[in-house]
């Protein structure tokens, strides 16, 4: 809006102009323009004039502090709530902090404590935590306002801020009861002696980390067993327990003149409102194994501890998990929920909305329907694929994804609008701080949802608006959720579970086989293209695409709305030449490519610079912030797999640049943490428990093909965490540091995960502690080690911390290997039956890797051979380097060893064209023939073999089969 509407209104408060000095007129003048830039300029300049009246000094104090000036008019333009709540504590603003990093549960405990304890409160009330609980929005709405932090973030940050104050319910309730009636014991004698235990569940958004926020939170109160107190007015565990349920629902859901905290729902619990409010561990257990309803098993999904005795909730969880992922391939139980949930949501939905309203989360493909959707699929798949098992929607979905449950068209329309969808969810929410799911159809209100939209704040110019391009996208949305719920919910045979016969009569779903040299772009797209970039649309039509057109064709649309990426490709035949070979190569990077057109700048350094090694380190400073460390790991894995299919450099180099890139990451990754470790250890510290900060620092090692520098596209990396002697009494630390380092790279968010880690290759395993010290690793292994632990051992490899130290170490824990292993010829076979174990178990699901003559013959022959001479360290060895050190240590013989180099060769070849088409480790070959063919193109560029598509299969035997004759001889008896 023009300034001259505002100014008058926006200023009527402020001292006259006799006493303003230029300082001040200059800050007028600035904080004018601020209002005009707004997305809501007259509700801006409404708030800023009542602020400017009531709180005058400290409006003129942000003249000297930019950033926050800028801060509140966001607050001013996007929530209603939260600016009243800034005229009545404008100290607020000032001590906001922490705007650029997600805080942890831990985190908001502590904030928790101080806001208590500044206000001299020690038993917080429904008023001190709903006030808490405002203040600590400020900071998550503007983090999400400025797109400071991503959705996933934001809706775990506002789950950990529910935890936290959900705990610090249960800890000032449960002690004004043990004040009253004495502590609740557990019963018998062998117990009367113990506490009995309680547990708060929560169900969900908040049991899958994803609250909104203005939801209700679905709680479970859970207590171990029946007994008595222990105070002189006794009473029973389950009177104890009840009252304590009551009264931390009474004291989280009353209204207060601050709102209230969360409305508490308990519906959810077994036997729903006729059960009791708190039950026992015993009851709960019987009921959900003999009495719940399917949908209370599906509900049970999103289940977690969210306070309490966590041992106690985990039992709970543990013992019901079976019978939710129990149900059978049979669809119609989730036809009968889909029928049932759906009149249920129609039903609700007539009930909340005003004419011509829409409702998110309940309409037709709205956020119901993908959450449904996503846990239907869990159901069916959870039982064989444990990996699909989480409580978060997003995590979910690329796991479904992973395992090939979902395409990645499906993966990505999913994710896509489930973001856009709650992101308008909680536009509709942190208005008013109301429970809300209705999208008006008024004109003007529709205008200024659309703007504090993510991406829509800057479309006045557009040729819809905001609001129009809001209603387009949001009706594309809902359409792309329908078409995928319904072939998935309501078809009788889902696509995925056609078939796979790999012939082209076949209903799976496999791309048709595509004649070469035809062209399927449109003529009206290239006639388009020839306007804007005459010579590569030349270039298209003169080479032809054999492949893939449709991505192709998506991606040649979007660059007609970037002319700099399309002059950048008009004038650069090699650039565009390359970048239709992606497209005819990788559907995986073509996806990538459609979803972040930027990456084409990726292809362009590639070829200018061949030879080119990112300079990871000198990026160190920028990169302290998590979410720019996993776009620059998106952005620089796809540098490097582009540059692995348009420059053909050898496989192994391009795995050695996969593996600099993960060793960057984990490194930044473990900075982070450690940082963070520090500053949370000092915050914690009292005189009575000092903390002493580390004199050594902690040791990360990978081990497998991280270790030996081949991780690839899509690989685990194997790690492992270990401490010197010195830093046995700061073990808890160290913890929380590997933690948070594992939290970093693994947690979901928008921009997808960096890295998935593996820590089960420390001593015992899973039993066995995360962080270990360093006499505990050489005790493991000169005493309880197995052979091939031994062996797994020789690919380790320091990454991050003290590198130096743990290279040392990594030296001594060989030679202790070597004694035990590699003067006898026990280890001999224990290795072959260890080898023949993974065949049995694995070779059918993996077997380039696992099955007869696979990957893993080689694998084992040169860990063996390298046993035998453990004696000399190196540093690390890749394949290629340790076949030559065998060699020349005599243990092979130069045919074998030639062989064993081209051999391997294949196999990393193969292994790593099927990653680069299909985006994931498939670890056998795919039954369509179109992928065949990309992966027979792939090879021929990495290796000195031609395959084709259709002798792909018979050379793979042929190695394989040489491959066992080899294996056979070195591990003879």
């Amino acid at each position: 809006m023009p300034s001259s509407v505002h100014k008058s209104h926006v200023f009527a408060h402020t001292p006259s102009s006799a006493v303003l000095d230029d300082r001040l007129q200059e800050f007028r003048d600035k904080l004018q323009t601020l209002i005009d830039s707004s997305i809501d300029a007259e509700r801006v300049s409404h708030y800023v004039a009542e602020f400017s009246s009531r709180h005058s000094d400290a409006l003129q104090q942000l003249a000297d502090d930019p950033e926050r000036l800028s801060w509140l008019i966001t607050i001013f333009s996007f929530s209603r709530f939260l600016s009243e709540e800034l005229l009545r504590h404008p100290d607020w603003l000032r001590t906001l902090e922490q705007i650029h990093r997600p805080l942890t549960l831990h985190d908001y405990q502590s904030r928790l404590d101080v806001f208590l304890n500044e206000r001299g409160v020690t038993s917080p009330t429904t008023l001190d935590l709903a006030l808490f609980r405002r203040k600590e929005l400020l900071r998550i709405v503007l983090r999400d306002a400025l797109t400071a932090g991503t959705f996933a973030e934001v809706t775990e940050e506002v789950s950990n801020l529910a935890d936290a104050i959900l705990g610090c319910a249960v800890t000032t309730v449960s002690s004004e009861l043990e004040a009253r009636y004495g502590c609740p014991m557990g019963q018998g004698a062998h117990k009367s002696d113990e506490p009995a235990g309680f547990a708060v569940i929560a169900l969900g958004k908040l049991g899958g980390r994803e609250l909104n926020y203005s939801s209700d939170i679905d709680l479970m109160f859970l207590f171990t067993e029946n007994g008595e107190t222990s105070g002189a007015q006794r009473i029973t565990n389950k009177e104890f327990f009840k009252k304590l349920a009551n009264q931390i629902t009474h004291l989280l859901s009353t209204y207060t003149a601050e709102g209230l905290c969360y409305r508490t729902d308990l519906r959810l619990r077994p036997e729903g409102t006729l059960g009791e409010v708190a039950i026992s561990l015993a009851a709960a257990k019987d009921y959900y194994a003999n009495r719940a309803r399917d949908w209370e098993l599906q509900m049970l999904i999103k289940a977690r501890v969210a306070a309490g005795n966590e041992t106690l909730g985990q039992a709970l969880l543990d013992f019901v998990e079976p019978f939710i992922y129990s149900t059978s391939l049979d669809f119609s139980t989730i036809e009968s929920m889909s029928a049932t949930r759906e009149r249920i949501s129609d039903k609700a939905a007539r009930k909340r909305l005003r004419p011509n309203e829409l409702d998110v989360k309940l309409a037709r493909g709205g956020i119901r329907d993908i959450e449904f959707l996503v846990q239907c699929l869990q159901r069916l798949h959870g039982g064989r694929e444990t990996w699909v098992r989480h409580s978060g929607t997003l995590l979910a979905l690329a796991r479904l994804h992973d395992k090939d449950l979902l395409s990645t068209a499906e993966y990505a329309r999913l994710v896509d609008a489930y973001v856009f969808l709650r992101n308008l969810e909680h536009r509709l929410q942190f208005e008013d701080d109301r429970q809300t799911h209705a999208l008006s159809s008024d004109p003007r209100e529709l205008e200024r949802i659309a703007r504090r939209m993510p991406f829509y704040t800057n479309l006045d110019h557009h040729a819809l608006g905001a609001s129009a391009q809001l209603l387009k996208d949001l009706n594309q949305h809902l359409e792309n959720v329908q078409a995928i719920y319904d072939r998935i919910v309501h078809a009788q045979r889902p696509l995925y579970y056609s078939p796979v016969l790999g012939s082209s009569t076949s209903d799976a779903p496999v791309k048709p086989k595509e004649q070469h040299g035809s062209m399927r772009i449109s003529e009206e797209l290239l006639q388009s293209l020839q306007k804007a970039a005459p010579s590569f649309s030349e270039l298209l039509r003169s080479r032809g695409v054999y492949r893939s057109e449709g991505p192709l064709a998506c991606f040649l649309e979007s660059l007609l709305k970037d002319p700099e990426h399309l002059a950048l490709l008009d004038r650069n035949p090699s650039l565009a030449d390359r970048m239709v070979q992606i497209f005819e190569l990788s559907p995986f990077l073509s996806e990538q490519l459609n979803r972040h057109p930027e990456l084409l700048d990726e292809i362009r350094l590639a070829i200018d610079n061949p030879s080119r090694h990112a300079a990871f380190e000198g990026l160190a400073a920028p990169l302290n912030d998590i979410n720019h460390l996993r776009r620059f790991f998106r952005r620089e894995m796809f540098g490097i797999q582009a540059a692995s299919v348009c420059l053909a450099e050898p496989v192994f180099q391009t795995l050695d640049r996969t593996s600099a890139l993960a060793e960057f990451v984990i490194a930044r990754a473990y900075r982070i943490a450690y940082a963070r470790g520090l500053e949370h250890a000092h915050a914690h510290a009292t005189s009575d428990k000092p903390f002493h900060d580390p004199q050594s620092e902690m040791m990360v090692v990978a081990l497998g093909r991280l270790g030996m520098r081949e991780f690839d596209l899509g690989s685990d990396a194997d790690v492992l965490f270990i401490i010197p002697d010195d830093e046995a009494p700061r073990q808890r630390f160290w913890t929380r540091v590997a933690e948070h380092l594992i939290n970093i790279l693994t947690s979901y968010s928008s921009n997808g995960t960096i890295l998935s880690l593996d820590t089960r290759l420390r001593p015992d395993g899973r039993e066995g502690i995360l962080v270990q010290t360093e006499s505990k690793y050489v005790e493991y292994f000169a005493q309880k080690a197995e052979a091939w632990e031994g062996i797994a051992y020789m690919k380790a490899r320091a990454v991050a911390g003290d590198t130096e130290a743990a290279t040392k170490f990594l030296n001594r824990l060989q030679d202790v290997d070597w004694r035990r292993y590699g003067q006898g010829g026990r280890s001999k076979q224990d290795l072959r039956q260890m080898r023949m174990r993974l065949q049995r178990e694995q070779g059918t699901l993996a077997p380039l890797k696992a099955g007869f003559g696979g990957y893993y013959d080689a694998d084992f022959i040169l860990m063996y051979l390298r046993l035998k001479g453990a004696g000399l360290f190196y540093k690390s060895l890749n394949t290629p380097e340790r076949i030559d050190v065998v060699e020349k240590m005599g243990h092979l013989e130069r045919e074998d060893a030639e062989f064993l180099l081209r051999a391997t060769t294949f196999f990393r070849s193969l292994d790593h064209a099927v990653r680069v088409v299909t985006g994931r480790a498939e670890e056998k070959l795919p039954p369509s023939d179109t992928e065949r063919e990309m992966i027979a193109a792939l090879m021929s560029r990495w290796t000195s073999e031609r395959p084709t598509a259709a002798s792909l299969e018979s050379e793979l035997l042929t190695l394989q089969t040489k491959m066992r004759h080899l294996f056979d001889s070195i591990f003879a008896h």
